[in-house]
């Protein structure tokens, strides 16, 4: 199985979300009199907008390390479930690799902004050989050039922490050149914040709160509640979780930085992880623009005093310019999606993503070019209809999808698309060898069930069908041989990515609302805490 594969690997497995910390707090910051010293900057890049549309790299580093190559204390691995002092200095636990790559892109005027993640396992060829090495992973680019510095410059009279600076900005001038390659973006401008970072923002947030989905995977009920390596543990004291549906939970610093690195016990392992590190940064804008984080002058000077720490910036970044910007990243204007990848493959004995960069380019171009206004919009006449008659909402009805032809991950395609649509997610997988599968689409309800099965049907160019098999308030889909996209009436919803995302495979069960690969990370106006839920 994939998952054992991974198990073990506890220094691939940290993430560092909240480098975004600063993209949303430092500008309105600016304002506060007496409370800015500045932040940390690097001269990795330059000359990226300061107003209008621009794209934002946010970069989180697995390291056990502080900024100038200090290994961090017994005290503070411990607390982070992140092995220990000697596993960092004599056995390579962690590491400067990048294990969060999310680029977002701010729409001019600051309406709305969309982000992409970049799975971390994604096998590229670098735009540069860096250390020696022309080949690897997109997390690797950042510590191979970081090595390659450090080793450059171990005999010449610069100090420890000029030397750590100088690799630092090596490795994240990497990173962003192999970003970019990838994405076909210019970068403009960047957020890095590393382990520590993480763990000490998330304390003077008072800890963060989720929506936790529990999900069967590989056959074990309930398998994404709890890992072994993160450290991550829904199902321990002080939570009181029932078996089954989505359910918030407020979690420490130590368990949100679990609940984000943790992938072994996801399905499709970083992939779903990818969307925790998504619904967290939703998290913290909301809270941001919320609660008061920002009015609180003890919040904010501890804020502040952490940021400065242990965020880094492109030195040419104009925060208070930025700042007018900021209204674009509230949870309803800033939509997430996962850069899609072909498969999977093993090289040189690590577990990789196959990717096809052109796919990548025009699916991250797509979502990144401001669609042009409705033309006629405001002088459309308004027309008298007849009421029709209502149908049952969304959530009230669950949607198994199979799939009879032969493009992968299309069923989780197919459902993620529904489920952002408010459907509930059931099973999804292949088609049971015991199903007819037809050229076409078909579509089969349960009692109670036959409005929406229509609605969802019409999607599909097909007709709904009752079947007294399936439960009250469900919906099948069987997706037929000739299937080979999502419906284009669907797409819109979620990540147009069918054919090159590969789905839970038949032993997962997907349950619950953004979980599932390919399908976009969205926030309802009335979502509580701004956030969505995931697995």
């Amino acid at each position: 199985m994939r998952g054992a594969m991974l198990a073990g690997k506890v220094g691939y497995t940290v993430s560092c979300l909240l480098a975004a910390v600063l993209v949303v707090s430092a500008g309105y910051a600016y304002k506060v009199d007496g409370l800015v010293t500045g932040l940390s900057s690097s001269d990795a890049i330059s000359g990226g907008a300061q107003t209008g549309a621009m794209n934002i790299l946010l970069m989180g580093l697995e390291s056990r390390t502080n900024y100038q190559g200090q290994t961090l204390s017994s005290q503070l691995l411990t607390a982070m479930h992140a092995g220990s002092v000697y596993g960092v200095n004599n056995e390579g636990v962690g590491g400067q690799d990048t294990n969060t790559l999310i680029i977002i892109h701010v729409f001019a005027g600051g309406q709305r902004a969309v982000g992409y993640s970049l799975p971390r396992d994604d096998w590229v060829t670098f735009p540069q050989p860096y250390d020696g090495q022309s080949a690897g992973k997109i997390d690797q680019a950042y510590g191979l050039a970081y090595a390659q510095s450090l080793n450059q410059t171990v005999s010449s009279s610069m100090s420890s922490k000029q030397r750590y600076f100088v690799a630092n900005e090596a490795g994240q001038k990497a990173a962003i050149d192999t970003v970019a390659m990838v994405t076909g973006q210019k970068i403009d401008h960047f957020a890095e914040i590393n382990l520590a970072g993480f763990f000490y923002l998330a304390q003077d947030f008072g800890g963060v709160e989720v929506c936790i989905t529990p999900t069967t995977v590989n056959g074990i009920p309930d398998a994404n509640l709890s890992d072994t390596n993160s450290g991550w543990n829904a199902v321990g004291d002080g939570y009181k979780l029932k078996k089954g549906g989505s359910q918030y939970l407020h979690l420490a610093a130590d368990q949100a930085l679990a609940f984000v690195r943790d992938r072994d016990s996801l399905p499709d392992t970083d992939l779903s992880r990818t969307h925790r590190q998504q619904a967290v940064l939703d998290y913290v804008i909301w809270k941001l623009e919320n609660e008061g984080a920002l009015t609180d002058i003890g919040q904010l000077t501890s804020l502040l005093s952490t940021a400065d720490q242990y965020i880094i910036t492109d030195s040419d970044w104009k925060l208070l310019d930025f700042a007018n910007q900021m209204h674009a990243l509230t949870g309803e204007n800033l939509k997430f999606y996962t850069a899609p990848i072909a498969g999977y493959e093993t090289i040189d004995g690590q577990d990789a993503n196959q990717i096809d960069i052109p796919t990548i380019q025009a699916e991250i171009k797509a979502k990144f070019t401001a669609p042009a206004p409705s033309a006629g919009k405001s002088s459309a006449k308004k027309t008298t209809k007849k009421k029709a008659a209502a149908i049952p909402a969304a959530s009230t009805v669950t949607v198994d999808v199979y799939n009879g032809g032969s493009t992968a991950g299309l069923a989780g395609s197919v459902l993620a698309a529904l489920v952002a649509k408010g459907y509930q997610a059931g099973a999804v997988g292949n088609a049971p060898a015991s199903q007819t599968v037809m050229a076409g689409d078909q579509v089969f309800y349960g009692a109670g069930a036959a409005a929406n099965a229509a609605k969802i049907a019409n999607d599909f160019g097909a007709t709904a069908t009752p079947l007294a098999s399936l439960p009250a308030g469900r919906v099948e889909i069987l997706l037929g041989t000739g299937s080979t996209v999502v419906p284009a009436s669907l797409a819109a919803s979620t990540s147009p990515s069918s054919a090159t995302t590969p789905s839970s495979s038949a032993s997962s069960t997907s349950s619950g609302n953004n979980g599932d690969v390919g399908g976009a990370v969205t926030v309802g106006a009335k979502a509580k805490f701004g956030i969505p839920c995931v697995y």
